[in-house]
């Protein structure tokens, strides 16, 4: 007799900028076997020229980036994936899950004090996101809602043991060969 296909959802690793995003998602889908996308590769490069200049997007230069990831995460299908994404507003969540079969997608917010997302941030090299942006991104983080699938894990401790916690939350089936 042979096991029905495991439907795995698309995992959204959210949060602030130097949350660890691309680290602990990347991490993610190779335990999880599981392409993974960096949602940053989905700006056009006017977003990223902006943020580079110390300016915040707006909705309207959100709105084909989150397009963007969105056609990623619908061609996934059952076959799951992984997509770091900051995701910090209702809305944008929202505009992610739009057209989105079962099983949909679930959330993992990398939880951090301002403190330590700095401290991570002045340590970062080569990348577009100056650390001066970063408090307009705690004052538009909206925590996820109740009903809204998806899980805070603090980003305390290494990466490996980040993903273990995120590994520990998921929910439902697991492949035969998930590492949990």
């Amino acid at each position: 007799m042979t096991a029905a296909p495991v439907t795995l959802p698309v995992i959204v690793v959210m949060g602030v900028s130097g949350s660890g995003k691309s680290t602990v998602g990347g991490l993610l889908a190779e335990r999880l076997g599981v392409p993974y996308a960096e949602a940053d590769d989905f700006h056009p490069p006017a977003n990223i020229a902006k943020m580079a200049a110390g300016r915040p997007l707006d909705d309207a230069d959100r709105a084909p980036w989150l397009d963007a990831i969105a056609e990623w995460i619908a061609g996934r299908g059952d076959r799951g994936g992984v997509v770091s994404c900051s995701a910090l507003r209702h809305r944008y969540r929202d505009r992610l899950r739009l057209d989105l079969p079962a099983p949909g997608l679930f959330f993992v917010h990398l939880d951090g004090s301002p403190r330590l997302i700095a401290a991570r941030l002045a340590a970062r090299t080569g990348h577009f996101m100056p650390p001066e942006l970063l408090r307009s991104q705690f004052e538009a983080l909206e925590p996820l809602r109740p009903g809204e699938a998806g899980v805070v894990v603090s980003v305390e401790g290494g990466a490996a043991d980040i993903v273990q916690r995120i590994l520990d939350a998921l929910p439902g089936e697991r492949r035969p060969d998930d590492p949990r």
